[in-house]
């Protein structure tokens, strides 16, 4: 008796041992909605909300709230969030047990798909050794998981492909259908190659860490512009990623899901912490950057009203938008009258030249003569803003005037015209 006893501690010691450390995990309970026929999923609370498409029956969605009486406010397994009816009819609401640790190990390939059948569209293949967080129990035959990424797909339930300590509650029902899926679409026994392949990490899909929430309902768009598609709406409390700024007015995202689209800039519709690349550099940095870029456009000829699509030829406020979109990224105002608003608007502008440092834009009144006398009755604080040019620092300016003087060049300041003509310059930032 005593031997027996010895024995079946010794096993079970072995057991724990070689238990992996996602059974010991802690877990919390998550109220999931399933799809038990099919409903609208919209983008309002409302039946008038727009559509974004039918659910499935099947479909396991996570719930974010319970909007009113009769809507809920939920996620699907792609990341979009919309509402559906709360009617009995159409949705049942479970709780499932969440692991926050991995509860389960791929250990022969297996595809992740959108949906519990092997109809539905491959998401992707899960590799050997990967570590998976198995949600649910769909039915016999697919589980509900979670890969590293957090997207959320269906797998076989076969225990050839998956290791797992999830235990079903036993009130999961099983839905009779085919023979358990032979699922991976690798061969049986593959050569040494195969295997190789088989068993190379994959590359996760990249995700944006988190940088802006919504403050008020707004338009998600495939493009930038407002007759863009509409992808769906984004609601307050959203958390995105500002990936980058295309403009004044649209942001690039990236949001929970990972569907990358527009929003507005507007401070009424979302708040950041994002920042634009160029305002990280040391400003003597860009500054560097900005005129080696204008540099290498020496001799380009001039053209009033050049494009701002080419770099065939250049205007003086086109030549000095250029070199900072090259330089360091910042697209300027097109003309030199609204980098002059721009410039003054981050302020510290300077009105004496020899205060300038190295990089500072320099504006410029219309030419009235080449004597200091010209221009001795100008009030400059309400003179014109007729040209623009980078300054080079000793005394020098790089910029571009006219077809005669041979396009973009660098001409002394001090003693000239140029002098005379100044009206105040600054930094970009």
């Amino acid at each position: 008796m005593k031997r027996n006893l010895l024995v079946a501690a010794l096993a079970a010691c072995i057991a724990l041992a070689s238990m992996p450390l996602a059974v010991l995990a802690h877990t919390y309970n998550a109220e999931q909605v399933h799809v038990i026929d099919t409903v609208n999923f919209r983008t309002l609370p409302s039946t008038s909300g727009e559509r974004i498409r039918y659910l499935r029956k099947g479909e396991v969605l996570d719930l974010i709230e319970r909007t009113n009486a009769y809507w809920l406010k939920v996620r699907d397994a792609s990341g979009t969030v919309g509402y559906i009816s709360s009617l009995d009819k159409y949705v049942e609401i479970r709780t499932a047990a969440v692991t926050t640790d991995p509860n389960g190990e791929v250990i022969y390939g297996v595809n992740l798909r959108t949906g519990p059948s092997t109809d539905s569209d491959v998401i992707r293949m899960l590799k050997k050794g990967e570590p998976v967080w198995i949600l649910e129990q769909v039915n016999k035959y697919w589980y509900r998981v979670a890969d590293r990424d957090q997207v959320i797909g269906y797998a076989s339930t076969n225990p050839k492909y998956i290791r797992t300590s999830f235990v079903p509650p036993v009130d999961t029902p099983e839905d009779p259908g085919p023979a358990l899926p032979d699922e991976p679409s690798v061969p049986a026994d593959p050569d040494e190659t195969d295997k190789d392949l088989i068993d190379q990490p994959e590359e996760p899909a990249y995700k944006f860490e988190p940088n802006a929430v919504i403050v008020s309902t707004v338009t998600f768009r495939k493009g930038p512009s407002t007759s863009a598609e509409r992808i769906r709406y984004m609601y307050a409390g959203e958390k995105l990623a500002v990936v980058n700024k295309h403009n004044d007015y649209w942001y690039y995202v990236q949001d929970a899901g990972g569907v990358y689209g527009y929003v507005s800039t507007s401070a009424k519709y979302i708040s950041t912490s994002y920042v634009e690349p160029y305002k990280k550099l040391d400003r003597a940095v860009a500054a560097e950057q900005a005129i080696n870029a204008g540099l290498k456009y020496l001799g380009t000829p001039y053209e009033f009203g050049s494009s701002r699509s080419d770099t065939s030829t250049f205007d003086c406020s086109d030549f000095v938008r250029q070199a900072y979109l090259d330089g360091i990224g910042l697209r300027l105002p097109g003309d030199s009258r609204s980098q002059g608003a721009y410039v003054k608007e981050v302020g510290k502008t300077k009105d004496d030249w020899l205060a300038l440092n190295r990089g500072d834009l320099m504006f410029f009144m219309s030419y009235q003569g080449s004597k200091a006398a010209d221009y001795a009755n100008v009030d400059k604080t309400n003179a014109r803003i007729t040209h623009v040019g980078i300054y080079l620092g000793d005394g020098q300016v790089l910029h571009t005037y006219s077809e005669k003087s041979g396009g973009v060049r660098v001409d002394s300041i001090a003693g000239t015209h140029w002098e005379y003509r100044f009206l105040f310059g600054g930094f970009v930032y």
